[in-house]
């Protein structure tokens, strides 16, 4: 059986054919495939690879990168080819890790030795925070976001239903026939390990009961816009507005959910917005629903919170790769779904799911801010088959 590749892959490839320059970093949210990106991308080049998991390494074990590096240096003196290539799993599990890297890497530049690196991460939080202190000019990064409908439709034969229900983790796609053990899947392998794993052992979360159940209040609240202070009245244990506000960034950073700011054409006044809560996969959102695709579906209300959800998660795991800005607006009653910025232009986006397609908020966003376009998307305008086949960036370049 052909395994399906993503096309990050080319590019990784082309990276690696290049003379050594710079370190690539492979990063994103978990269970995205970005090892498996890195062992097709082994297969496809001819130099020899050392691949190692600092997973299961004690964090404070600060001779372990030096030592792996090490070893790696030897297997290249011993090697007939001119270079080498280490790749290091979930690198930000090591305590100081970048600094142990801008010794090493530096290391082998100054003495001439071939030996390419990868490193691959889960958290772009603490991926970033190490990239910017230590190894300025000396990586690239390449980020692998959650799958597209394109992807599952072509690697799964998914279904458009299927794929803004189940969302689109490739590894939970054996198990949608039997709802219960799908969602155990996706909160227990992926949930609990992104929030276990990826932020409360990396960072420091005082309270991480506090954490999780606004991740959950978050998550079925995707595609709706509430203010953190009506959140923090539903937590039985409470946290101030900055706490939860950190808890968000952190949730961000391992691709679980964010707080879409408003547009306002105004930096401070978007900082200062009620956030519209948005998954960055509607498996998130689904697994806590407690209920079943086709109930879902006869619920028009749920059903239409649930379609605007995955356009969100659309644009949003778009927004970072492309390096757009995503919004939503609103004033009063009226409400533009999604506002999307590049280069100061603007394009207002409204989902529709039901029969009527007027939209009073589209007219006002357009006199206040006169955006270069506007489009709905589903009843009367664009059709969600369209839009989820699409690149946002589409809507750039008209």
């Amino acid at each position: 059986m052909n395994v399906f590749q993503r096309h990050y892959l080319r590019q990784l490839v082309d990276r690696m054919s290049e003379p050594r320059k710079f370190i690539q970093v492979v990063y994103g949210p978990r269970q995205v495939g970005k090892t498996t990106l890195v062992i097709q991308m082994i297969e496809c080049i001819p130099t020899k690879t050392m691949f190692v998991q600092a997973d299961n390494v004690p964090a404070a074990d600060s001779n372990w990168v030096a030592r792996t590096w090490d070893e790696a240096r030897l297997r290249l003196l011993a090697s007939p080819d001119k270079e080498y290539l280490l790749v290091i799993d979930e690198i930000q599990k090591i305590e100081n890790w970048s600094e142990a890297v801008k010794k090493e890497w530096d290391n082998d530049t100054v003495n001439g030795r071939n030996l390419k690196v990868i490193l691959l991460g889960s958290s772009r939080l603490m991926l970033q925070h190490g990239l910017s202190e230590s190894l300025a000019g000396r990586f690239e990064t390449i980020y692998i976001p959650h799958w597209s409908y394109n992807e599952m439709r072509e690697a799964f034969g998914w279904s458009l239903e299927q794929y803004i229900w189940y969302g689109a983790y490739p590894g939970a796609v054996s198990l949608v026939d039997d709802w219960q053990r799908w969602s155990d899947y996706i909160r227990n392998s992926l949930v609990e390990t992104s929030i276990s794993r990826d932020i409360i052992m990396l960072t420091k979360v005082e309270k991480p009961a506090l954490m999780r159940r606004l991740f959950e209040i978050a998550c079925v609240s995707s595609a709706k816009i509430v203010s953190l202070t009506k959140i923090q009245g539903n937590l039985q244990e409470k946290g101030n507005i900055t706490t939860l506000s950190n808890y968000m960034q952190m949730l961000a950073g391992a691709g679980l959910l964010t707080g879409l700011e408003k547009y306002a054409g105004n930096v401070i006044r978007k900082r200062s917005s009620v956030p519209k809560f948005q998954v960055f996969n509607n498996a998130l959102m689904s697994q806590l629903l407690n209920t079943t695709l086709e109930q879902a579906k006869s619920n028009h209300k749920l059903w239409g919170q649930i379609v605007e959800s995955a356009v969100g998660a659309h644009l949003l795991n778009h927004s970072i790769t492309e390096k757009y800005n995503l919004y939503y607006w609103n004033e009063n009653d009226n409400e533009v779904d999604f506002v999307i910025e590049k280069n100061n232009e603007i394009t207002g986006l409204e989902v529709k799911t039901g029969k009527d397609s007027s939209s009073a908020g589209l007219a006002i966003f357009n006199s206040q801010f006169h955006p270069k376009h506007i489009f709905t998307i589903g009843t009367g305008g664009i059709s969600f088959d369209d839009f989820f086949r699409m690149n946002p960036m589409t809507f750039f370049e008209i």
